[in-house]
């Protein structure tokens, strides 16, 4: 009994602070400088961490950014001017090798890959998988190493796992008892209150520190919001500022249990995986959603997958077939803390979420930009692509041209058809030339 009573004790005392300390202030928006503190302490720790690492290894000290500085140095010359100097006016033998050279250099280094990849960072921050070399530099670098594993796996793990059990029992709870209401401003209120509640303890479950800016551009009803998309914790880092009509295909599972909560209180449009395939359904649904102008912001992530947090790669133009007006919304997470990327082709969700919660922290900053609209004459491929530059600009991420898709798919034959035809319209050419000079 005495066993029992003790581990009574301990639970109650853990419970009492996590509520008192965290769960109450953050349901309410209110911060009592704890993170503060966390912060500041784990910013001093990596730059003293930084520099014993310069003293001990000054030649490890940076790491090379492949995917900005390039293993390799390319010759992004177009193709009539890179095969000038190895064929004559005919076709010729040699026009191999410039094939072959830009087959190995794709090969070496891939544009797209390299963009589902996590991100290498400037110093070490001392998380085991950024690189392990760097905790044997010094025994007191080594201690300070085991000092955090201990406290990210021994206190900040448990405290981040009750307090995203609280926030996700909350929001299934909270929703499904609002969902029993009946239409009226009552009900959209409360569900408002209960998505960002819930939102902002499921945020503070990573530790999560936000930094919003142009607040006078939030999305406004009626309207659609646009984002890059590097981690589905995007949903939560924008929900805790605003709520959103979420958009996406119905899954099973936690997940299925959360979506079917979520939509008895607030009307978000999820699809079955066969209608996600009509794309003339979800058009028509997300034009009804839009036109009632006192519904919730739809909230669209046109990559379609996540990217690594450097890049933003091509826009999908469905969500700009529809009409209305784009709020754009640029996420940039702050690698030095914590790799928010979620690579689905190597972690399932247990996995990335476990990387996740002992990670340091998660930080960001979020950027609401002007609202755009489509303009005469342009097609929604050409509206896709200029709010695509917006984001990118704003949120200092590289812009580009390819599919996100490819992520898991080979490459579309119309691209490699693109090269067969500007090598044989050379060929072409080169022989008209030879029959004129004739």
């Amino acid at each position: 009994m005495e066993g029992a009573d003790l581990v009574a004790k301990v639970l109650s005392t853990w419970l009492t602070l996590v509520l008192g300390l965290i769960l109450l202030p953050s349901a309410f928006g209110v911060s009592l400088g704890i993170s503060e503190v966390y912060m500041r302490i784990l910013v001093k720790t990596l730059e003293w961490a930084t520099l014993r690492i310069e003293k001990g290894a000054p030649k490890e000290s940076v790491l090379k950014n492949s995917a900005s500085v390039g293993i390799i140095q390319r010759d992004e010359s177009p193709m009539e001017k890179g095969l000038s100097g190895l064929r004559g006016r005919d076709f010729e033998l040699s026009d191999v090798f410039y094939f072959s050279k830009k087959g190995l250099e794709a090969i070496v280094e891939d544009e797209v890959t390299q963009r589902f990849s996590s991100e290498e960072l400037e110093s070490w921050n001392l998380l085991t998988r950024t690189n392990t070399n760097f905790h044997y530099i010094s025994p007191r670098l080594t201690m300070v190493w085991v000092l955090g594993v201990i406290v990210r796996y021994c206190v900040l793990l448990p405290l981040r796992v009750t307090l995203a059990f609280i926030g996700i029992s909350l929001l299934v709870v909270g929703t499904t008892l609002v969902g029993q209401l009946p239409d009226s401003s009552l009900k959209n209120w409360l569900s408002e209150v209960v998505h960002l509640t819930c939102c902002r303890i499921c945020v503070r479950s990573l530790s999560g520190t936000i930094h919003y800016h142009n607040k006078q551009y939030r999305p406004q009803k009626g309207g659609i919001c646009v984002a890059n998309h590097t981690s589905p914790i995007d949903v939560l880092i924008l929900t805790t500022d605003g709520c959103y009509a979420m958009v996406g295909q119905v899954h099973g599972g936690l997940m299925g249990i959360i979506q079917r909560a979520m939509v008895k209180a607030c009307p978000h449009v999820w699809f079955e995986r066969s209608e996600m395939k009509d794309r003339h359904l979800v058009t028509k649904r997300l034009k009804e959603h839009i036109a009632d102008k006192k519904k919730l912001p739809i909230l669209i992530f046109p990559e379609g997958t996540c990217i690594n947090n450097t890049s933003v790669m091509m826009f999908k133009k469905g969500s700009f077939e529809i009409g209305g007006t784009i709020h754009p919304v640029a996420i940039k997470y702050n690698p030095q803390f914590g790799d928010a990327f979620w690579n689905s082709s190597k972690y399932n969700m247990v996995s990335y979420l476990l990387r996740m919660m002992t990670s340091w922290a998660i930080v960001c900053d979020v950027w609401y930009m002007p609202p755009m609209t489509r303009e005469e004459g342009e097609d929604a491929v050409q509206f896709a692509n200029r709010v695509k530059s917006a984001i990118a600009v704003q949120g200092g991420l590289t812009e580009l041209p390819w599919d996100g898709g490819l992520k898991r798919a080979k490459v579309k034959d119309t691209f490699k058809e693109e090269q067969q035809k500007n090598y044989s319209k050379m060929i072409v050419g080169n022989g008209t030339l030879n029959v004129e000079s004739d």
